[in-house]
């Protein structure tokens, strides 16, 4: 029997219908132009302009979270780099007991702020976006606990952000940066020690699974709207410190690069990688990119000074 031609056309007209509402579906967060460039100047040493974009967000949104968890991501790199150290050879903001400072509890009152709008929001109605601000919001507050070593305040943030991440992920499974913080805790509950795998299981926290974590983190980077620097970066200081994969480290690492060669923090960090590559030339042109980049936080850029000295004195490069 012969198929009507018509019959094709109404294929055709379906098949580009289920495709235009599938990229609308993956457009969901709608997120405003402000929130780009605010991401693009964090990333590229600019985070007084970004927090200024930022906080207009947060004046015309006052109850989106959008706004807040933003600015909660600014100061983060900022805490970030400010307590990064050369230890154990390799350059990162190492987790160790300390106080709070100034820093810290304004990060975290964005974080919590980030939370309490988008669950109130959730009990109204519960959508696939404010799963995803609620749980970027825990699992914002759970990497500044990381760094200051509160193992049982990280590991209760860290299960809340996973809740609501699975949830968004249910109501909407092409929320791509909900893989951002669920691939975090895959992978860094799989790397648990012995004994804090036992203590997590009379915790009754939930286990995890480091190669489905670093897949989930390769989504993030490759398809989310707001997380694809953080999740990229997470993935090479992943494989560099547990895996000793420095060549997928590398591989990771690369387009942080391309995207922002001026970012002193993924210059540091790819030049460690090269460095545990043996590659001490391509190394010492990243210390020394990152030497020479512009920092606007003054701690920071001490700080960035400091361990592109010590890198380059460890590889015999020092001028």
């Amino acid at each position: 029997m012969r198929v009507p031609s018509c019959f094709f056309y109404i294929l055709f007209y379906f098949a580009v219908a289920a495709f235009a509402a599938e990229q609308a579906r993956a457009s969901e967060l709608n997120i405003p132009p402000e929130a780009t460039e605010a991401i693009r100047l964090m990333y590229s040493g600019k985070p007084e302009q970004a927090v200024a974009l930022a906080r207009k967000l947060e004046s015309s949104r006052p109850e989106h979270p959008l706004g807040y968890l933003i600015e909660a991501d600014i100061l983060w790199w900022k805490i970030y780099c400010k307590w990064s150290e050369r230890k154990y050879n390799t350059i990162d903001a190492w987790s160790h007991p300390r106080p709070a400072d100034s820093d810290d509890d304004a990060d975290l009152a964005l974080a919590d702020k980030v939370t309490r709008l988008a669950e109130a929001s959730i009990a109204k109605s519960d959508t696939a976006e404010m799963e995803l601000y609620a749980g970027l919001g825990y699992a914002s507050r759970a990497r500044l606990l990381g760094l200051r070593y509160e193992k049982i305040p990280v590991a209760r943030a860290g299960v809340e952000a996973r809740r609501h991440l699975l949830r968004c992920l249910e109501l909407d499974p092409n929320m791509a940066d909900a893989n951002l913080g669920l691939g975090l805790y895959n992978y860094y509950v799989d790397t648990l020690s012995a004994l804090a795998k036992i203590l997590r299981f009379f915790m009754g926290i939930p286990g995890g699974d480091k190669g489905v974590g670093l897949r989930q983190l390769e989504t993030a980077s490759t398809m989310g709207e707001l997380t694809q620097m953080e999740a990229r970066f997470n993935m090479a200081k992943s494989l560099r410190n547990y895996d000793l994969d420095y060549a997928r480290a590398a591989q990771a690492a690369a387009p942080l690069i391309s995207a922002y060669p001026g970012n002193p923090v993924f210059l540091l960090l790819a030049g460690d990688i090269e460095e545990k590559l043996g590659h001490t030339d391509a190394a010492a042109a990243r210390f020394r990119a990152a030497a020479a980049s512009s920092v606007e936080d003054p701690a920071c850029a001490a700080r960035v000074q400091k361990l592109a000295h010590e890198a380059l004195a460890s590889i015999g490069k020092i001028d």
